[in-house]
């Protein structure tokens, strides 16, 4: 089976089992977008879904979002969420981490689910005819690594075993494969089962795939993603598994290490992949691709070949196609589907448009690979929260684009270590107008460095200094292009 059609089946199994004509119909009267936020590790889910509810009650800098910029929308307010059996996304904490400590929300470690309404004046007859100028927004937070999981499901061991060996003896991840490898070549898949040497090389595996994840990496196509984040099934037979050495072919004995390996990898598929899209995925109408793709860059040719084939698997997961009151009444498809460049204020302004442009073509390669349609798609580069401001230094006759912020302490720029209380000018550096000699470099057949990227000088900052004493409808958070984001998501929802 293809994983398109895997994909399809799966919607379809979903859709028979949580959706139903009488509930679709409800939402004529009660409209609600299911909004889904994934992106890959540190791309910065948390941060773009506070800022995001943050703005929409109480923000004043959304001139692109045209309903809140022209006083159609006249309330927003937080809603007990829908689904009882769903972890709520805490909201005033991670603004409380923002605005008080100045830290950075931790990341994105299992699912989680808002509810905003949103009252506004609605510009059409229909809408005012069946609609009060109501929309319930849903935001569903769940971690891209999960979606990566998706083409486990057309694979049997064999084939993940197979893939996964593949591409750890692949250059770089050679180099940070080789305990779990080494392990793995003293695994009889014929010699009865034992749990301790299976413990020892599932913790190897996993050891390997956090390695890859590490910042100095970057990759982002890191399969079975529960490895990566466990939650509650951190020591179950499910996550106890690793690939095997030269199994192709093989038939298991009753018992065996092979055997057993088999069967927790398919219960991984039956319990853990399938009914996260069924519960959750399936029931998405629209959804935001967080990506931090300066980190790949920074990374080198190997994490951008990585990130591609990830935003691939992503975009290959969703069930596309346009909507419409009938069909929405059998079926659920994701219309819209934004990828988000994150941390565009790490770089001057004049650097944002580029920053768009590669990821574009990142995009395009990658629907043009899977051969994805249905979905409009669109591509931003834009920060949910603003860290630096801009600056420019003259020397002589030369000027420079500076950003000025506090970077993280243990930051390092140079033989310059910071100490995260100091705020610091930096030149950052300009991305290359034209994106060919980077794509140039992809698609060569070794690995290059990206020579036009050399003099980037890319460090993390701390959250920007805010009126944390101020009350909440006072907190101005500053941002790049989130209104741009939210017109382009439920711009249409609310005229």
């Amino acid at each position: 089976m293809s994983e398109y059609s895997a994909v399809s089946r799966l919607a379809e199994e979903a859709y028979g089992v949580f959706d139903t004509a009488t509930s679709r119909a409800k939402e004529i009267f009660q409209p609600t977008v299911r909004l889904g936020v994934t992106g890959l590790s540190r791309a910065g889910k948390t941060v773009f879904i506070t800022s995001l509810i943050h703005n929409l009650i109480h923000g004043k800098r959304l001139p692109f979002f045209n309903a809140k910029y022209s006083g159609r929308i006249s309330k927003v307010y937080l809603q007990p969420q829908p689904d009882d059996d769903v972890p709520r996304f805490a909201y005033e904490g991670h603004l409380k981490s923002l605005t008080d400590e100045r830290l950075w929300p931790e990341s994105t470690r299992s699912i989680s689910q808002l509810r905003l309404t949103i009252e506004y004046e609605t510009t059409n007859s229909w809408g005012k005819m069946f609609s009060p100028g109501k929309l319930n927004l849903d935001i569903i937070d769940y971690p891209g690594e999960w979606l990566l999981d998706l083409p486990l499901l057309s694979q049997d061991f064999a084939t993940f075993s197979k893939n996964a060996v593949e591409m750890a003896k692949s250059y770089p991840r050679s180099e940070l494969s080789g305990k779990w490898l080494d392990l793995a070549g003293q695994i009889d898949p014929d010699a009865d089962f034992e749990d301790p040497p299976i413990i020892e090389l599932a913790e190897a595996f996993s050891t390997y795939l956090k390695d890859c994840k590490h910042d100095k990496r970057a990759f982002s196509t890191l399969p079975p993603g529960r490895f990566l984040l466990p939650g509650d099934l951190e020591g179950s037979p499910a996550v106890t598994f690793a690939p095997l050495l030269n199994i192709e072919g093989m038939t298991a004995k009753p018992n065996s290490m092979l055997a057993i390996m088999e069967r927790r990898f398919e219960s991984y598929k039956s319990k853990v992949i399938r009914p996260f899209y069924q519960n959750h995925f399936a029931r998405l109408d629209r959804q935001v691709i967080l990506i931090d793709a300066l980190q790949a860059l920074n990374a080198g040719r190997e994490a951008v070949v990585d990130l591609e084939r990830a935003l691939g698997d992503i975009l290959l997961s969703f069930n596309t196609g346009k909507n419409s009151f009938p069909s929405n009444l059998f079926t659920r498809r994701i219309d819209k589907i934004l990828v988000a460049a994150t941390k565009a204020d790490h770089l001057h302004h004049e650097s944002h448009d580029h920053l768009q442009a590669i990821v574009q073509r990142l995009v395009n390669r990658a629907l043009v690979k899977i051969d994805a349609t249905g979905a409009e798609v669109d591509v931003l580069a834009m920060a949910a929260i603003r860290a630096t401001k801009e600056a420019t230094h003259k020397d002589g006759d030369d000027e420079f684009q500076l950003i000025v912020g506090t970077p993280r302490e243990g930051e390092q720029l140079g033989d310059e270590t910071f100490d995260g209380k100091t705020q610091k000018a930096i030149f950052p550096g300009d991305l290359p107008e034209n994106s060919d000699s980077i794509f140039k470099v992809v698609d060569s057949d070794h690995e290059e460095e990206f020579d036009d990227l050399k003099h980037l000088n890319f460090v993390r900052f701390r959250p920007p200094a805010l009126n944390a004493n101020a009350p909440k409808n006072e907190i101005d958070i500053p941002h790049i292009r989130l209104d741009r984001a939210l017109e382009f998501l439920i711009g249409d929802r609310l005229l």
